[in-house]
């Protein structure tokens, strides 16, 4: 039998695939099918399937399969739970995990409450130029704190890939049909961002405080994304300075719950560095045979609930007092 888990981060939820405890690891087609089929039908779905491999230089390599079968670059809330099973897998609190376009330094953190584990992760590379969005927009390099029209009247928008394309906007409040708009628009067909893009608000609760919700690509509105509320402390450290505190963590609130980050600026922007530390949570573990698994046949599995999920509500209650 195969062992999955269902996991999340901030309520960013993804099943977790160990190819290494395979007999015959599944192929890319494969894998699409499966995170689809898993994504969409299996415990009220969930955002992306986390794909465990070897790798020659650190403890393993994850794959991010988003839940429309489109692969990501990376994900910061999916990489924390990732980084929980091979620390406990291999009984490692830091290490290295490779990923699409870097090999990032994770480690366990304290735990954010009762319960509830936590794990520190690096988000790199970063960039701020068209290239690496990619995107197109007034023959501009960059966009930073640019009001684009196009996009929404009298709102600036920066532009960051951390490597997964980011477009932020500062915001008195959060417009959830605003967002929704905009990030169907850019995940359509459009002349701006050719592969789509990651939007998110985020409205500037005080210092170090900020909220920040995300329409992500390939997914839809998620209730966090990593890499969005990385880049987004990012913009706040740079555009915000009386806000931002350097000696300090940023706490992001999101509506699945709470992370911190850690940001040092560069005078080179892009050398610039992020962590993002928050909850690593498990909440089912999920037996399926090889053979059904291959064949994305999910009528017979057998789930179990880890009853984590319990503590990590009793932290966001004790977060929204």
């Amino acid at each position: 039998m195969v062992k999955l888990l269902k996991v999340h981060g901030s309520e960013n939820k993804f099943f977790i695939l160990d190819q290494t405890l395979l007999e015959t690891p599944l192929n890319d087609n494969e894998l699409k099918s499966v995170a689809i089929n898993f994504c969409n039908n299996i415990l009220g779905g969930a955002d992306g399937l986390l794909v465990i491999g070897t790798s020659e230089n650190c403890l393993g390599k994850m794959r991010v399969i988003n839940a429309d079968g489109s692969e990501a670059k990376m994900c910061g809330n999916g990489l924390r739970t990732v980084s929980r099973y091979l620390s406990e897998k291999y009984q490692l609190n830091n290490f290295k995990v490779e990923t699409m376009e870097s090999n990032l330094d994770v480690a366990k953190a304290p735990d954010f409450y009762n319960g509830v584990p936590a794990f520190s992760v690096e988000i790199s590379p970063i960039s701020f130029n068209k290239s690496d969005l990619p995107f197109s927009y007034k023959q501009q390099n960059e966009m930073i704190d640019m009001l684009v029209p196009e996009f929404l009247p009298d709102q600036s928008f920066t532009a960051i890939a951390v490597p997964n394309p980011h477009l932020i906007s500062f915001v008195p409040e959060v417009s959830q049909l605003e967002l929704g708009d905009l990030g169907q628009k850019l995940n359509g067909k459009n002349e701006y961002f050719p592969e789509g893009v990651n939007v998110s608000f985020s409205q500037i609760i005080d210092t170090n405080k900020i909220f920040v919700q995300t329409y992500e690509r390939g997914v839809g509105f998620t209730n966090a994304c990593g890499t969005g509320m990385s880049a987004t402390s990012l913009a706040f450290a740079m555009l915000h300075p009386d806000k931002f505190d350097s000696t300090k963590e940023i706490s992001v609130y999101n509506p699945g719950g709470m992370v911190r980050t850690r940001v040092t600026l560069d005078p080179i922007k892009e050398k610039s560095s992020l962590r993002l530390i928050g909850n690593a949570t498990f909440t089912h573990k999920i037996e399926i045979s090889e053979f059904n698994l291959h064949n994305n046949l999910l009528n017979d599995i057998n789930v179990t609930d880890t009853n984590e999920e319990k503590d990590y509500q009793a932290f966001v209650k004790s977060i929204s007092q």
